[in-house]
């Protein structure tokens, strides 16, 4: 039977996230590594969070430098959408309707423009995103709506719908 979305909340002790929903770090590698391409200062190898969003929220486009591999755990379908690097839009459904093309796993490489929002009609997506190398705020960029549209107009409907209104630095 599906658990409300205030269990996991409460159960796990999620907190708000900067970027909508609920997360937990439950995990950071000991391992550590000063030496790797296009990162500066150390990173963790790995991280790991929980990361629960509701239908009346949505995580905003960003991209971060390492690739995130999501996680679907319970709840209703998850969708991804992203960027790629030829600005391609591209859209995966976690979930486990596998007939239907969702996955229980997925990773959005590094550097991809991505958001995500429950599948419509939906309550809540309760997933886990395990990053490498290890997150860190640094190698995180949110998107400014004017200048990705202005990038990708043939995108603005899903840009509009989920950016945030960020100062135009």
């Amino acid at each position: 039977m599906k658990k409300s979305k205030e269990y996991w909340v409460s159960r796990l002790n999620l907190n708000s996230h900067p970027e909508g929903g609920y997360y937990k770090e439950t995990y950071r590698s000991s391992l550590f590594s000063n030496t790797l391409d296009g990162f500066k200062g150390t990173r963790n190898l790995s991280t790991g969070i929980y990361f629960l969003l509701d239908s009346n929220n949505f995580s905003a486009f960003h991209r971060i430098k390492s690739d995130e591999m999501w996680h679907f755990y319970e709840g209703d379908p998850l969708v991804v959408h992203m960027i790629d690097f030829k600005g391609k839009y591209l859209r995966q459904e976690l979930g486990l309707d596998i007939k239907e093309g969702q996955l229980p796993q997925f990773v959005v490489p590094a550097g991809y423009w991505f958001a995500s929002e429950v599948l419509e009609g939906g309550e809540y997506s309760f997933v886990g995103c395990t990053v490498s190398p290890g997150f860190d705020f640094t190698d995180f960029e949110l998107a400014n709506r004017r200048k990705l549209i202005e990038t990708y107009p043939s995108h603005s409907e899903i840009l509009n719908k989920l950016c945030r209104d960020i100062s135009e630095s």
